[in-house]
């Protein structure tokens, strides 16, 4: 039974892919820019077109069950998120804060389907990644980068938002770098007495230049998800 209702659901996902091969969080084929022009609501969030991030949550969903990127549509999902990539190869993000969000999600969906993540353009994701690394060995980025491009990947250092920097790059295979060093490092050095980190920013995307969430978990969960995945990448590699 439990099989079944799983088979349904891999089907289903699939049939949500929008006609340019991404995927969108709610609906498909749902990205008519004329009806940002009807005046229905003050946000102007009339459309649910699909994005990079989300498409790359959907390649490692299907990643994570065995397949493999030759199917026809996740070669459409492919051409989607490299069309998406910025010109300084990283990818933005709808669903959280912002940039360094994007690009954690894409390498690891990348590194997930089976993609080659020795790809110069994963690379230099990674390398954009490593790039606006700050001091104290963590990352942060403000929501004011959704208004202000310029200011991708800046902002007060964060742990989730370390978290999600530091996931991209193991996916990138640099676990054994010094800045995944340096990263682990920030988290270990922040950690509260109880085992939780503290983080009064929002680093969760409502509606970009609208307003902005905190997912009081973000803290806790993503620093554990990627003090994990580093010990087991560890574990595998020595």
């Amino acid at each position: 039974r439990y099989r079944a209702a799983a088979s349904r659901g891999v089907r289903w996902m699939l049939a949500m892919q929008n006609d340019d091969g991404g995927w969108a969080a709610f609906d498909r084929t749902k990205d008519r820019r004329w009806m940002e022009h009807v005046p229905f609501a003050d946000h102007n969030a009339m459309i649910d077109p699909p994005t990079a991030d989300i498409t790359a949550r959907v390649l490692e969903m299907y990643g994570r069950l065995g397949m493999t990127a030759d199917r026809s549509e996740f070669q459409s999902a492919l051409k989607f998120i490299w069309q998406e990539q910025e010109v300084d190869h990283c990818w933005y993000g709808r669903w959280g804060v912002n940039y360094l969000y994007g690009t954690w999600q894409v390498l690891v969906g990348l590194q997930a389907i089976g993609e080659p993540m020795n790809h110069p353009r994963a690379q230099a994701a990674a390398d954009w990644i490593e790039s606006v690394q700050q001091s104290n060995g963590g990352w942060g980025e403000t929501p004011r980068s959704y208004d202000e491009p310029e200011l991708r990947g800046q902002g007060p250092t964060t742990p989730s938002q370390t978290a999600w920097a530091l996931m991209g790059l193991m996916a990138a295979g640099r676990t054994d770098s010094d800045a995944v060093r340096d990263g682990v490092g920030y988290l270990l050095k922040t950690q509260n007495a109880d085992g939780t980190w503290d983080e009064p920013t929002y680093t969760g995307t409502g509606f970009p230049r609208v307003f902005y969430l905190r997912y009081h978990l973000y803290r806790i969960s993503f620093p554990l998800m990627a003090l994990g995945r580093y010990a087991a990448r560890l574990r595998i590699e020595d």
